[in-house]
């Protein structure tokens, strides 16, 4: 099978879908990989890397876009990219398409089959593909709250940790899940008072076990979440409900209560943000100020620090890439269930239930529509 893989174009991105050494993986087992020039660079990875490790150096995107029967990206693709995929390619990358009706609409009418990373599962009911990016973005998530928490930036000027004398910020983490339990978990190493709430009573009592009396677990409640966001210096929203939106936890009216000077810091934003008040921003311009609150909702954050989180997500996905390619895209869904979770769009339909249902769209069974493609190419 052709790779292909080109530079990402979001804002402030520097990530890049595979690393050198991935590419070596695929050439060894008899695939070819096409590289965008420079794709890599920002974060130390040259052409001449990819060149050493088997990998062919194109001059443009479109190139990319014409020849791959597979594209590996990191983040979801543009308006400009949707319409260069054709019928019959395989797009793997994050997707994030319930909070996105424009990128849905694209993908379906290029007739590409698009998995995406996010809806990929495991036997422990895990999604193997998005917890590297998870743990990056939940440790982050703590720093630039506490980055945010300064006086400069807008915040109410508290030490995320206080000092001998002094006590340390509030901090609420609203979701057990992977992104939660390393955004608690930095805030405890910098001496936070730290909060964690979540609907699962085993998740908590997991948490509970791990973290002893460092950490207070609370049962998510609206009561609940609105009396610990009035206490908090910093909120973390961490839920996540796979391939669906977000739910709005946190409403405008509570946010009008809430300590001015507090940070949030919505980490569920590419799903469309778990506070009604969320709306995506950048690297570049990462924050804006709803009734005193500072809000931080950078819809890519573990672009910020690309080098480690390229690494990581070419560790997870590797073996899930390679098994589209050394069994062909239609036997390795069929094959393997996880995979097919992954399945949001082929051949112009949707076959991921919580998109279609976020969007309105009908939902065709996966294994349904790996079926009717198959009928009529035989036709």
């Amino acid at each position: 099978m052709l790779i292909g893989v080109p530079k990402e174009i979001k804002n402030h991105e520097y990530r890049i879908g595979l690393t050198p050494a991935g590419a070596k993986e695929f050439v060894q087992q008899g695939h070819r990989v096409i590289v965008e020039h420079d794709g890599g660079l920002a974060i130390g990875f040259d052409d001449a890397q990819y060149l050493a490790a088997g990998a062919e150096i194109v001059n443009t995107a479109a190139e990319v876009f014409e020849r791959a029967e597979m594209i590996i990206k990191v983040k979801e693709p543009q308006p400009g990219e949707c319409r260069m995929l054709s019928p019959g390619q395989l797009l793997f990358t994050y997707l994030h398409l319930a909070p996105d009706p424009e990128q849905t609409r694209l993908l379906l009418e290029s007739g590409a089959t698009a998995i995406a990373y996010e809806t990929v599962t495991s036997d422990d009911a895990g999604l193997p593909l998005l917890a590297p990016m998870s743990e990056v973005a939940g440790r982050m998530a703590i720093q630039a709250g506490a980055h945010n928490l300064e006086k400069a930036q807008g915040g109410n000027g508290m030490l995320l940790g206080g000092v001998p004398g002094v006590e340390p910020a509030k901090v609420l983490v609203i979701g057990g899940g992977v992104v939660g339990i390393n955004a608690a978990r930095m805030a405890m190493g910098l001496g936070a008072d730290v909060t964690i709430l979540d609907k699962s009573l085993e998740r908590l009592k997991e948490l509970d076990m791990i973290f002893g009396g460092r950490m207070k677990t609370v049962y998510s409640t609206a009561d609940a979440v609105e009396r610990h966001a009035l206490e908090a210096d910093l909120v973390v929203g961490a839920v996540l409900i796979p391939g669906a939106a977000a739910p709005k936890l946190i409403s405008r009216e509570l946010v009008s209560r809430m300590k001015a000077g507090s940070v949030m810091v919505d980490v569920a934003i590419d799903q469309g943000g778990c506070f009604e008040t969320s709306r995506a921003t950048t690297h570049q311009e990462p924050t804006y100020v709803v009734d005193g609150v500072v809000h931080y909702c950078v819809a890519n954050m573990p672009g910020g620090v690309a080098r480690t989180s390229t690494m990581a997500l070419t560790n997870a996905s590797m073996p899930y890439a390679l098994k589209l390619a050394n069994k062909g895209v239609a036997d390795a869904l069929r094959d393997d269930r996880h995979l097919r979770n992954g399945l949001n769009v082929h051949a112009g339909m949707i076959t991921h239930e919580a998109v279609a249902e976020a969007l309105d769209y009908e939902f065709v069974e996966p294994l349904t529509a790996l079926g009717r493609t198959a009928l009529q190419q035989s036709a």
